[in-house]
């Protein structure tokens, strides 16, 4: 799920609660504004009949596949609503119509015309028209885009929301979240009733997450105040309009953790949701072209970049614009906040940032792995030979060409660099131990060649000036030194070679210390 999608989520639940005629939630809302407003309650709270359906699990290696996830769900919805079989409001036909789609058996135009049928049906049981409540109505044709089936995915998405919502006199009104605006999908084709709001307008902002104000009250009622600045750098940061909100799944979790464990730390609640196979098609489209605009945004800075809202998942890997584009709308992006005349630009040019720390470390974490499968396809066969053969100005040289191939962040210093320095030799045949213990301390990386008996320590520094990178190396061999980092493996290998890097933003110098052969 994209952090847009987390946003979006809970206020279909809000909605679905509020509005669905089965529920008694009075109690929910309780105490809260809405409760205060009596007209709007009368007329709406718990009086409508509605259907809340999500297709976030619709997803596929191929078209038949995703599809059976698609029946699924639909039986699924279909199985809350089994009390429609014993109305005398439904005829036998649309009984066996129903049975079909509740025991996933159903023809496509069955499944196709899911949504209007149990409408319909509603409709005659309560004699009152639907709402009707659909999220991530986008998920199927984004993943279909992505795996190659995105025509036949289209056609059935297409069939179902026309049928539900065009000309159907059973709907009341319906609520429809994605990350595209639905009328330029081509789904609803015929479709012209639309209001539609993005991210980009002020109209609903506010209430798709929550704003500094309830926060602020949430930590007060939870006796949690202490936390509040890692609440806002991790959560906070989504500029919608002229609103900014926190993400609300975030804040939740983080504060139940907090009710378990006082000393837990702010994490990532949705990293492992998602596969982030949005950052990771975008580095792996555009390639060298975004290095210094992906750079800048994990530096903290922000990038000035054209924004298109009428995008279609099939044209979306046309342009790295497109990309920027969908970086926006999902929420990996959000819009910085510029002081009046410092850039004028067009309605369509946005100055766009990473918005908090947790999203900070998908993108940190997606580049790392995009690096680490990246590194396997070139031939690093030169600074392997170096490496043992103790040559460290060819060493220098092939991780500066590495370092200007990869994305960098200069804000982690010695974390960035020492993930790097790793990655070049991970899975080419070498154990690779990080911040390894021993001595007096713990050196930053030891590569180990057990059939040639030889074992390489790299001490890592970052160097705040260009100037400063010789006398940084010569620190980091003094250490090794002075640590007895190479003691434990004078008895197990025949070759212990020391090396210290020092490195500058792009730039690194390798040294070497005298080669010390065990005896």
């Amino acid at each position: 799920m994209e952090p847009i999608g987390r946003l979006f989520v809970g206020v279909h639940f809000m909605l679905y609660y509020f509005f669905n005629v089965r529920n008694e939630s009075q109690k929910l809302f309780e105490g809260l504004e809405i409760s205060r407003n009596h007209e709007l309650c009368e007329k709406w709270l718990n009086k409508w009949p509605t259907i809340f359906l999500t297709f976030k699990d619709i997803d596929g290696l191929d078209f038949a596949s995703a599809y059976d996830q698609l029946v699924f769900t639909i039986s699924d919805l279909y199985q809350k609503y089994s009390f429609l079989l014993e109305s005398e409001e439904i005829d036998e036909e649309d009984r066996k119509r129903f049975k079909l789609l509740k025991s996933g058996e159903g023809s496509k135009i069955l499944v196709i015309r899911s949504l209007s049928l149990l409408m319909r049906l509603l409709e005659n049981y309560y004699h009152k028209q639907m709402i009707l409540l659909i999220d991530e109505y986008d998920v199927p044709i984004a993943k279909a885009s992505s795996k190659g089936y995105y025509q036949q995915m289209l056609e059935i998405i297409r069939g179902m929301m026309s049928t539900a919502l065009k000309d159907n006199t059973s709907l009341k009104f319906a609520v429809i979240t994605g990350c595209l605006q639905i009328a330029k999908e081509s789904i609803f084709t015929g479709t012209n009733n639309f209001v539609t709001d993005t991210i980009a307008n002020t109209g609903f902002n506010e209430y798709f997450g929550f704003t500094q104000q309830e926060v602020n009250k949430t930590l007060e009622d939870t006796g949690t105040v202490q936390y509040a600045k890692q609440m806002k750098e991790w959560y906070d940061g989504y500029h919608m309009g002229e609103i900014d909100v926190y993400c609300p799944w975030d804040v939740m979790n983080y504060l139940r953790e907090l009710q378990r464990n006082p000393k837990a730390q702010p994490v990532s609640y949705w990293k492992n949701t998602s596969d982030n196979a949005i950052i990771r098609s975008f580095i792996d489209f555009a390639g060298n072209s975004i290095t210094d605009k992906m750079e800048t945004l994990l530096s903290g800075g922000y990038i000035l970049q054209d924004i298109d809202e009428n995008l279609t998942y099939d044209y979306l890997h046309s342009s790295e614009s497109n990309l920027w584009s969908i970086l926006y709308m999902t929420g990996y992006l959000t819009e910085a906040r510029i002081s009046e005349g410092k850039t004028a630009f067009s309605p369509d040019t946005k100055a766009l940032k990473i918005p908090n720390a947790e999203i900070r470390e998908i993108f940190e974490t997606t580049v790392m792995k995009w690096f680490a499968d990246s590194v396997k396809k070139w031939n690093r066969t030169a600074i392997f030979q170096a490496l043992w053969n103790q040559k460290p100005e060819i060493i220098t040289r092939e991780m500066n060409l590495l370092l200007w191939n990869t994305i960098s962040y200069h804000d982690y210093k010695e974390d960035f660099y020492h993930a790097f320095l790793a990655g070049i030799f991970a899975g080419a045949g070498y154990a690779v131990e990080s911040n390894k213990e021993h001595g007096e301390g713990r050196s930053d990386i030891v590569i180990s060649d057990s059939i040639d008996g030889k074992i390489v320590i790299f001490q890592v520094k970052y160097s705040k000036t260009l100037q400063a990178m010789e006398n940084d190396c010569k620190k980091a061999l003094e250490q090794i030194d002075r640590r007895l980092y190479a003691k434990e493996y004078e008895d197990d290998c025949d070759e212990i070679l020391c090396y210290g890097v020092a490195f500058y933003k792009k730039r690194c110098i390798v040294k070497a210390a005298e080669c010390n052969k065990v005896k």
